[in-house]
C-alpha cells in the first residue's frame, strides 16, 4: 500500500518522484511556447512568395498566430474544468495528441488559409495541455515547495523562447518552412512515452459544470474583436463601416459573455473570483505584459532580417539575451519577493519592460547590434519578475482541487493579451508604415500599389519584381518601417506603465503569514457560490 508524506495527501511514491513529473511537464509545455517562439522567426520566410514560402501578407500572418493563440485561449478554461473532471493525465495526453496532429498538417500547408486552419488545431490541443501543466504542478507539491517549482516552470517558458528562435533558425537554414511544424512531433511522441510511465492522474473531486455558451460567446467574442483589430492595420483605416461593425459586434459579444458568466450557476469563469483584488491585478499584470511583448517580438523580426539584413539563425541567436534572462532569474526571482514583496517586484519588472519597449526608439538600420541585446536581457529580466511572482500569487489564491481552474484564467488572459498585443500594435504597425510608404508608391503599378503599402515585406517583394525601378522603393520602405517600429513600440510601453500602476496599487508589498491566509481565505469564500 502507497504511504503519504507525513501531514500531506500527496502519497509518498508520487513525492519521491516529483522533479522528474516536473521534468515531463515542462517537456509538455517546452512545445506549446517552443511553436510560437520557432514561428517568430520563420514568420519572414512564411511571407516570401512560393516556392520558398507560403507569400503570406502581413494580416494573414497575424492570423496564423492569432488562429492559435484564440482558440488556445477561448478553449484553456473548459479544457481546465475538463481536467478536473474527467482527470488530468488524460486531458494532457489527448491535448499532446491533438497538437502533434495540428503540427504535422501545418507543415504541408499549401496555402496561408490552410495554415490558419491547422494552427488554430495545434491551438485546440495546446489549450488541453497548458493548464493541466500547472495544475499536475500543484498537485504533486507541496505548498512550500511550490514558488519553488513554478519558479523553474516559469523558467521552462523561458528555455522554450531560447531554444524556439536557434532550433527555428537551423531548421530555416537547411530545410522548408514546414519544418519548424514538423520538429513538434517527435518531442511529442517523447513526452506520450514519458508521461505515461511517470505522471499520475488526478481530478477535482468536486469538478464544476461545463459551460458550452460561455465558450462559444468567448470565442465569437474575440474573434469579432481581433478580425477587427486587424482589418483596420489592414485597410490603414478604423473608422472603415466594416471594421467598426466587427469590432463593436465582438465587444457587444463579449459584455454578454461576462452578463452570461455572472448569471450562470455553472459559468465557465467564476466572475467572483475578480472580487479578490489582489487576483485580479496579478491576472491583468500577465494580460498587459504580454500584451506588450508579444507585438514587440512580432515586428522585432522584421527589423532584425528586413532591415538589418539578418538570416533567420542569426535572428534567433539575437533573441537568445530575452530567454537567458528569463532562464536565469525565473526561479530566483521568488528570493527578490522575499526580501521586496510582490509590489515592489513586479511593478520594477514593469517598469523595466516599459522602459526597454521605449529603447526601441533609439535603433535605426546602422545602430550597433549590441544595443538591442541589452534591450532583449532587460526585457527578459523584467519579464521573469512578472512571471513568477504573479504565477504564485495567482495559483495559491485558489483552493488546491481548484488548481485547474486557476491556472486556465492565468493562461487565458495570457493568451489573450498576446493576441490582443499581435492584432492591435500590429495594426499600429502597419498603419504607421502605410503612413510612411504611400508617398513613395507613384511608380508601383495601380493595381499592386494597396498591397505593396501593407508591410515592409510587400514593398521588398513588388521592389524585387520591378527590377532596376523597384531599388528606389528600398530606403524609404527602411525609414517607413523603422518610423511605425518606432511608433508602434511606444504603444507597447504605454501598456507597460499602465500595468506596472495596477500593480503597484493592488498587489500585496509583504504581508504576514496571517494576513496573506485571510486574503486567501476571503477568495476562497468568495469563489463559493459559483462552484
Amino acid at each position: 500500500m502507497t504511504t503519504a508524506v507525513p501531514d500531506s495527501r500527496i502519497p509518498e511514491a508520487v513525492h519521491r518522484r516529483r522533479w522528474a513529473i516536473l521534468g515531463v511537464l515542462m517537456l509538455s509545455l517546452l512545445i506549446v511556447v517552443l511553436d510560437n517562439s520557432i514561428l517568430n522567426v520563420a514568420i519572414k520566410t512564411i511571407s516570401t512568395p512560393a516556392p520558398t514560402g507560403l507569400g503570406a501578407t502581413q494580416s494573414e500572418l497575424e492570423w496564423a498566430i492569432n488562429a492559435y493563440t484564440l482558440v488556445f485561449a477561448g478553449l484553456l478554461f473548459t479544457a481546465g474544468l475538463l481536467g478536473d473532471r474527467l482527470g488530468r493525465k488524460k486531458v494532457l495526453l489527448g491535448g499532446l495528441v491533438v497538437f502533434g496532429a495540428g503540427s504535422a498538417l501545418a507543415a504541408f500547408s499549401g496555402s496561408p488559409g490552410q495554415l490558419i486552419a491547422f494552427r488554430a488545431l495545434m491551438g485546440l490541443g495546446a489549450a488541453f495541455v497548458m493548464p493541466a501543466t500547472l495544475a499536475v504542478l500543484m498537485n504533486v507539491f507541496e505548498r512550500e515547495e511550490q514558488p519553488k517549482a513554478i519558479g523553474i516552470w516559469a523558467g521552462g517558458v523561458g528555455l522554450a523562447i531560447a531554444i524556439g528562435p536557434i532550433t527555428g533558425g537551423v531548421l530555416l537554414d537547411h530545410f522548408w518552412w514546414g519544418s519548424v511544424f514538423l520538429i513538434n512531433v517527435p518531442i511529442v511522441v517523447l513526452a506520450l512515452v514519458l508521461m505515461v510511465w511517470l505522471v499520475p492522474d488526478s481530478r477535482d473531486p468536486n469538478p464544476g459544470r461545463i459551460d458550452p455558451v460561455g465558450v462559444v460567446l468567448s470565442v465569437i467574442g474575440l474573434v469579432l474583436l481581433v478580425y477587427g483589430i486587424i482589418k483596420g492595420g489592414q485597410l490603414a483605416d478604423f473608422t472603415d463601416a466594416t471594421v467598426l461593425a466587427t469590432m463593436g459586434a465582438g465587444l457587444a459579444v463579449l459584455v454578454a459573455f461576462v452578463v452570461f458568466e455572472k448569471r450562470s450557476d455553472h459559468p465557465s469563469i467564476d466572475i467572483t473570483y475578480f472580487n479578490n483584488k489582489v487576483f485580479s491585478a496579478a491576472i491583468g499584470a500577465i494580460g498587459l505584459v504580454f500584451f506588450a511583448l508579444m507585438g514587440v517580438t512580432f515586428f522585432s523580426v522584421f527589423y532584425t532580417q528586413s532591415v538589418r539584413g539578418y538570416s533567420p539563425l542569426q535572428t534567433g541567436l539575437l533573441m537568445l539575451p530575452l530567454a537567458a534572462a528569463q532562464l536565469i532569474f525565473a526561479p530566483r526571482a521568488r528570493l527578490v519577493v522575499d526580501r521586496f514583496g510582490n509590489k515592489a517586484t513586479t511593478t520594477g519588472g514593469m517598469l523595466l519592460i516599459a522602459a526597454m519597449l521605449g529603447a526601441f526608439t533609439l535603433l535605426d538600420a546602422d545602430t550597433p547590434i549590441w544595443l538591442l541585446e541589452v534591450i532583449f536581457f532587460l526585457m527578459g529580466t523584467g519579464m521573469a519578475h512578472i512571471m513568477t511572482p504573479t504565477s504564485v500569487v495567482i495559483m495559491q489564491a485558489l483552493p488546491r482541487e481548484k488548481a485547474g481552474s486557476a491556472s486556465a484564467l492565468s493562461n487565458t488572459f495570457r493568451q489573450v493579451g498576446g493576441a490582443l498585443g499581435i492584432a492591435v500594435l500590429g495594426s499600429v504597425l502597419s498603419t504607421a508604415y502605410r503612413d510612411g510608404i504611400e508617398s513613395h508608391l507613384a511608380a508601383v503599378p495601380a493595381g499592386v500599389r494597396h498591397t505593396a503599402g501593407e508591410s515592409i515585406e510587400a514593398t521588398l517583394g513588388v521592389a524585387a519584381k520591378l527590377g532596376p525601378r523597384g531599388d528606389a522603393l528600398v530606403g524609404p520602405a527602411n525609414d517607413a518601417f523603422l518610423h511605425a517600429m518606432h511608433v508602434t513600440a511606444l504603444c507597447g510601453a504605454g501598456v507597460a506603465v499602465v500595468g506596472a500602476l495596477v500593480v503597484a496599487l493592488f498587489l500585496p508589498g509583504r504581508p504576514t503569514e496571517p494576513q496573506r491566509g485571510s486574503e486567501e481565505q476571503e477568495l476562497v469564500t468568495a469563489s463559493e457560490p459559483g462552484e
